[in-house]
């Protein structure tokens, strides 16, 4: 898969067909003084973001101090952690002022908050039990039986769109969780059959639980940093300017590797 960042986000949005007006978003460092900002993530996405002890890891966590440190006038305050369907409400209320989850951007969000340019390609996988008897391959397979998402995710939306609204899934047989860890146990308990998840995570639960990737449904979508939607853009470009040298000077490729390996 592409972990490209090449496009920019109003390039990205163009693709997808979104007609939303994007507005500029930022907070300003004006004076030489530091700005703080304060990130927020969802834990419990591997290998993006997830707890390790006491400590929080992942590629989003790294990438964001990665791209911070290459910031002048801005420095991170302490990680805030929310369910994921929270994220954005906790943005808006200024609760936190940086969103590092990856978070697909879509054209509904992106009326919402300012996201950064793209960090990461994906498509969405779908995971069954390994000692199952259930292999499906394509989409439609799953009418029927019961499946699983995480809340405001783009799992859940395939499952709702492409399943529940044409008449294939009987809303009664999707469960819809807070984190995708909820939804594994489940998955291996026997309670649901498949989940519809991003890939990469996907792949993670699939070396290190009982649980195997059935099929890759391609989506096509990208991750962005989110953002306030304000009067002007200087964070937006501080954070764009920021990937840009993580890329320039080999600092992504080697998080890359890190964490996905390869």
């Amino acid at each position: 898969m592409s972990r490209e960042f090449s496009m920019d986000r109003r390039a990205y949005l163009a693709t997808v067909g979104t007609t939303a007006t994007v507005a500029l978003a930022g907070c300003s460092s004006g004076g030489g003084s530091t700005e703080t900002v304060t990130p927020g993530t969802a834990p419990g996405f591997q290998p993006f973001e997830f707890q390790d002890g006491s400590e929080l890891v992942g590629f989003d966590i790294d990438l964001t101090t990665a791209v911070f440190e290459e910031m002048d006038g801005y420095e991170l305050a302490e990680w805030e952690t929310f369910e994921f369907g929270s994220l954005i409400q906790a943005l808006t209320s200024d609760r936190i002022d940086f969103i590092a989850a990856a978070m697909t951007i879509t054209g509904d969000r992106d009326e919402t908050i300012d996201f950064s340019d793209p960090y990461y390609s994906a498509n969405q996988s779908v995971i069954v039990r390994s000692d199952g008897s259930f292999s499906p391959s394509e989409l439609g397979d799953l009418s029927g039986r019961p499946v699983g998402a995480q809340s405001g995710t783009t799992g859940e939306g395939i499952i709702q769109d492409e399943l529940i609204a044409n008449g294939e899934l009987e809303e009664s047989n999707y469960t819809s969780y807070d984190n995708y860890v909820l939804a594994v146990e489940d998955l291996e308990n026997g309670n649901i059959d498949a989940i519809v998840i991003d890939e990469p995570v996907g792949d993670t639960f699939a070396n290190q639980r009982p649980v195997e990737v059935a099929f890759i449904y391609e989506t096509g979508e990208q991750y962005g940093f989110g953002m306030r939607t304000d009067d002007d853009d200087d964070l937006t470009s501080a954070v764009n300017d920021g990937l840009q040298t993580v890329r320039d000077d080999g600092t992504y490729e080697d998080l890359t590797a890190e964490w996905f390996g390869s």
